[in-house]
C-alpha cells in the first residue's frame, strides 16, 4: 500500500500516512456545508508533488450555484431540480483526465502502463483491430496473427498520425521546455497521451456494443452489474492509473467530490448510461475494490447527505468501507469571535444568537439584509429596531425555505400512503401501534393529503414535546425512523440526523423556530371536523418520543 503525506489544512506534507483503501466521507450538517472551503483550499493541495482533483457535481445545477452568480439551496440539494447525468459525467471524466495528463507531464504514466491496466480488464482485440481499420485500411488477415501487444503498438502508431501534433504539445507544454527536452523524450511523452485517447476509444467502443442491452435495462428498469460497471470503465481506468503512478515526494494525486448525493439523484436524458444510481453505485464499489484489492489514492466524499454514514456501510457491505467524519459549524463562541463587533454589536449579537443561532448562513444574510436599504424602503422610512430586522428575516425563511420544504416532505407521505396501499411498505413498518398504520385505503388525493397533513402535524407536536432533540440509539430499536414523517423532514433537509452524540435536530435554531410557527399556523387554519380528528390522533393513537429525549450529561 502506498503512502501519501497528510494533506490536512494545518500540516500538510509532513508525514507519510497510508492511503486509505476506502473513501473519506466529509459528512456536515447541511447549514454548515455553505461554507465552501474545499476550493479556497485547492491551491494550498496542489503545491509541490501533490494533485488535487476537484468535482462538485451540483456545479451542473446553475440555478442554485455561486459560479452562477446564485446561492446554494437552504436545505437539500433533493429539492433542487437534479442535473443530468450525462453532465456529472462529463465534470468526473474531464477532471480526472487532466490528472492523468498531468501524470504522464511528469512522467509517472507511460503508454505500456495503459495498455497493461486496459487488458486486465477487457479483451481488446476486437477493438484495436476496428480503430486499425478505420484509421488504415489494413485487413482483418494480417491483424489477426499478431498479439495483443502488437496490435496495441500498431493502433498508437496509427492514431499518433491522425492526432493533431500541434494540440497534443500544448497539453503538454512541450513548447515552453523544447529548448531542453531531448527528442526521445517528447515522443516518450506523446506516446503516453496518445496511447490514452486510444484507450478512450476502445472503451468507448465497447460500451457501444452495448448500447441495445443498456437501452433496454433503462426501459426495463432491471440490473445488471456487468452494463453499471461498462458505463463506469473510463473514470475506473483513470482512478487506477493515477493510483499506480502515486510516488511519493514525486506525484501524489487526490480526489475530493463535493454532493456525491447529486450524482446518485441525477437524471437520465438518453441511453448512453445506465440511470444515475446504478452508475452511482458502481463507481463507489470499483473505488473501494480497487483499494481493498491494489490500491488507490486518497478519495474524499463531501456531502451532507446522512445516507453516507448511516446506510452506505450496510448497502456496500461492512461497516468500515468509509472512514467518515462530521464536521460542525460554528460554536457560538467561534460566531462571536467572527461577527462582533466587526458585523453586529454585543447588543445585536445577543438577539441573533438568541433567536438565529451561530449558524454562518444566518447571520451573513441577517447582515446583509440589516445593510441595504431594501427593509427601510418596505417599512415606508419609519425607523426600525434590530429586532424587527430578525423578524423580517424569519418571516423569509419560513416562506422562502420552511414552507416549501414542508409541501415537498406532504408529498413524500402522499407517496408512502400511496405504497402502503399497493402492499409495497413492509408490514414491520406498519405494525399495531405504529401512529402511521392506517393510511387511506383509497387513491382519493384529497383523503390522502388530509392524512399526510394529519401525521406531519402530529410528529411536529410531538418533536416540540421532546424540546427538539430525539436520541434515537437510546433504547437501541432505530425505531424513529420508521416513521415516514421523521424520514421526510430529514429527506427535504429541515432536520439532521448526527451521529455523536446520536440525535436528531432542526438544522438549525432559526429553522427550528420556523417550524413552530408553521404548526401553529396549521391548528389555527383547522376546521372543526379537522381539529376532531387531529385531537383523536393525538390521544388515540398520536406519538410520543419522549422517552427518546436528549440524555443527562448532553448539551
Amino acid at each position: 500500500m502506498e503512502n501519501y503525506p497528510k494533506t490536512t489544512p494545518g500540516n500538510r506534507a509532513e508525514q507519510p500516512c497510508p492511503a486509505p483503501p476506502r473513501p473519506s466521507t466529509t459528512d456536515p450538517p447541511r447549514p454548515s456545508r455553505r461554507r465552501q472551503d474545499h476550493p479556497r483550499l485547492l491551491g494550498e493541495w496542489n503545491k509541490g508533488p501533490h494533485l488535487t482533483g476537484y468535482v462538485d457535481f451540483a456545479q451542473s445545477i446553475k440555478d442554485h450555484h455561486p459560479q452562477f452568480n446564485q446561492s446554494f439551496p437552504w436545505a437539500s440539494w433533493s429539492n433542487c431540480p437534479p442535473p443530468t447525468l450525462s453532465n456529472c459525467r462529463t465534470l468526473l471524466e474531464h477532471t480526472l483526465e487532466s490528472m492523468v495528463e498531468k501524470g504522464v507531464k511528469l512522467g509517472s504514466i507511460t503508454s505500456h502502463q495503459i495498455f497493461t491496466s486496459l487488458n486486465k480488464w477487457h479483451g481488446l482485440s476486437t477493438a484495436l483491430r476496428r480503430v486499425i481499420q478505420d484509421n488504415s485500411g489494413v485487413k482483418n488477415a494480417v491483424l489477426d496473427k499478431v498479439s495483443g501487444s502488437v496490435l496495441w503498438d500498431r493502433a498508437v502508431f496509427v492514431l499518433s498520425a491522425r492526432c493533431n501534433a500541434k494540440e497534443i504539445d500544448e497539453v503538454l507544454g512541450l513548447r515552453e521546455k523544447r529548448k531542453g527536452l531531448p527528442m526521445e523524450e517528447a515522443l516518450y511523452f506523446r506516446e503516453a497521451i496518445v496511447a490514452l485517447r486510444l484507450a478512450k476509444q476502445v472503451i468507448k467502443a465497447q460500451q457501444g456494443w452495448r448500447a441495445n442491452a443498456i437501452a433496454h435495462l433503462n426501459r426495463t428498469g432491471g440490473f445488471s452489474r456487468s452494463l453499471a460497471n461498462s458505463c463506469t470503465d473510463w473514470p475506473c481506468l483513470l482512478l487506477e492509473l493515477l493510483s499506480q503512478a502515486a510516488e511519493i515526494d514525486h506525484f501524489q494525486p487526490k480526489l475530493v467530490i463535493n454532493n456525491i448525493d447529486v450524482l446518485r439523484n441525477a437524471t437520465l436524458n438518453d441511453d448512453s448510461s445506465v440511470c444515475a444510481s446504478l452508475y452511482h453505485d458502481s463507481f463507489i464499489w470499483r473505488i473501494i475494490a480497487l483499494g481493498a484489492n491494489e490500491r488507490c489514492l486518497p478519495v474524499i466524499l463531501v456531502t451532507s447527505d446522512s445516507y453516507y454514514s448511516y446506510q452506505a456501510y450496510m448497502d456496500f457491505g461492512f461497516p468500515d468501507i468509509f472512514i467518515s467524519r462530521e464536521a460542525f459549524g460554528w460554536t457560538p463562541q467561534q460566531a462571536k469571535m467572527h461577527m462582533v463587533p466587526d458585523y453586529f454589536s454585543h447588543s445585536e449579537w445577543a438577539v441573533a444568537a438568541e433567536v438565529l443561532g451561530p449558524t454562518p448562513r444566518h447571520l451573513f444574510e441577517l447582515y446583509a439584509l440589516k445593510q441595504s436599504n431594501h427593509y427601510q424602503k418596505m417599512m415606508g422610512g419609519e425607523s426600525s429596531t434590530f429586532e424587527d430586522i430578525v423578524d423580517a428575516y424569519l418571516a423569509y425563511l419560513q416562506i422562502s425555505v420552511v414552507n416549501p420544504a414542508m409541501d415537498r416532505a406532504l408529498g413524500l407521505l402522499q407517496k408512502f400512503a400511496a405504497d402502503a396501499q399497493s402492499g409495497k411498505i413492509s408490514k414491520d413498518k406498519l405494525r399495531f401501534g405504529a401512529p402511521w398504520r392506517h393510511p387511506p385505503k383509497t387513491d382519493d388525493p384529497t383523503l390522502c393529503i388530509k392524512w399526510a397533513k394529519l401525521q406531519l402535524i402530529d410528529f411536529v407536536q410531538s418533536f416540540i414535546n421532546t424540546e427538539f432533540g430525539i436520541n434515537y440509539l437510546a433504547d437501541c430499536s432505530l425505531e424513529i425512523f420508521d416513521d415516514p414523517s421523521a424520514v421526510a423532514l430529514v429527506e427535504v433537509g429541515l432536520l439532521y440526523a448526527q451521529r455523536d452524540p446520536s440525535f436528531i435536530r432542526p438544522i438549525s435554531r432559526g429553522i427550528q423556530r420556523c417550524l413552530v410557527r408553521w404548526l401553529v399556523q396549521q391548528q389555527m387554519q383547522m376546521s372543526f371536523q379537522n381539529l376532531l380528528q387531529y385531537l383523536w390522533q393525538r390521544i388515540i393513537r398520536g406519538r410520543s418520543y419522549r422517552h427518546l429525549m436528549l440524555e443527562v450529561g448532553y448539551k
